[in-house]
């Protein structure tokens, strides 16, 4: 544990649904210790009682803010004025931003202008600028279901073969990651390509239904699969 980043999850409530957030800290616990929970918005609204539910059941402190003005949201400002005022403590490594608003896109900039690294969940409707900006970033429709199950192939939300193959973006993404890893035959680690892939794009396989980078590669039969004796799974572009 002493190699764990130590994570800060900030929750704007009022743009996050409560039935994902079982899994949204699931996930976090495998980059780090999320010891900062904070969820904003104004408590004495009935919209948030989903969320109320899940404060003392997951440790989550409420920040209470008021709707000062009709339209104006000052949720984002109290989250904003918090993430700045964690930053300059210097306790945390990494944010995690539950939210599917773009209003918070400079933020995501600024803190990893400072080296930090974002986490970003949100539903599917979240805009693509702060997508894109975060580190890694879920959609929250994908951890919803925070039970494993034996009909976990059967969701609707694990990608077939021809929509992975479809999908440009990720097919370009996975080919430009493999290019850039390759040896001169062709063959790259499967690992080093998934860092490359997470260092350089918002990138997740489970916003596709997988857990697994390797799972995401089998289905789609892009490329040749092979397991190197000490060295893991390698992979080379069919077209080759």
């Amino acid at each position: 544990m002493q190699n764990k980043k130590n994570i800060a999850l900030l929750i704007d409530c009022d743009n996050a649904s409560a039935k994902s957030i079982d899994g949204v800290l699931k996930e976090l616990a495998k980059y780090g210790v999320t010891n900062i929970r904070r969820a904003y918005g104004n408590w004495k609204s009935s919209r948030l009682k989903s969320w109320e539910e899940q404060l003392h059941a997951q440790a989550i402190m409420p920040v209470q803010q008021f709707d000062y003005t009709r339209g104006k949201n000052a949720t984002d400002a109290a989250m904003i004025i918090d993430a700045m005022d964690i930053l300059y403590s210097k306790g945390v490594d990494g944010f995690a931003l539950m939210t599917s608003d773009s209003d918070f896109t400079p933020l995501v900039m600024r803190l990893l202008s400072d080296g930090c690294t974002v986490y970003g969940f949100g539903e599917k409707k979240t805009p693509e600028p702060f997508v894109n900006a975060c580190s890694l970033f879920i959609y929250t429709e994908n951890l919803e279901d925070g039970e494993e199950t034996k009909q976990e192939d059967k969701s609707p939300n694990k990608h077939t073969r021809e929509q992975l193959r479809s999908d440009t973006k990720l097919v370009r993404l996975l080919r430009t990651g493999v290019e850039q890893i390759c040896d001169d035959d062709g063959w790259a680690n499967l690992a080093t390509v998934g860092q490359y892939i997470s260092n350089n794009s918002s990138f997740s396989p489970i916003n596709y239904g997988y857990k697994k980078l390797s799972d995401l590669v089998r289905v789609s039969e892009l490329f040749k699969l092979k397991n190197v004796e000490g060295k893991g799974v390698h992979i080379k572009d069919k077209r080759d």
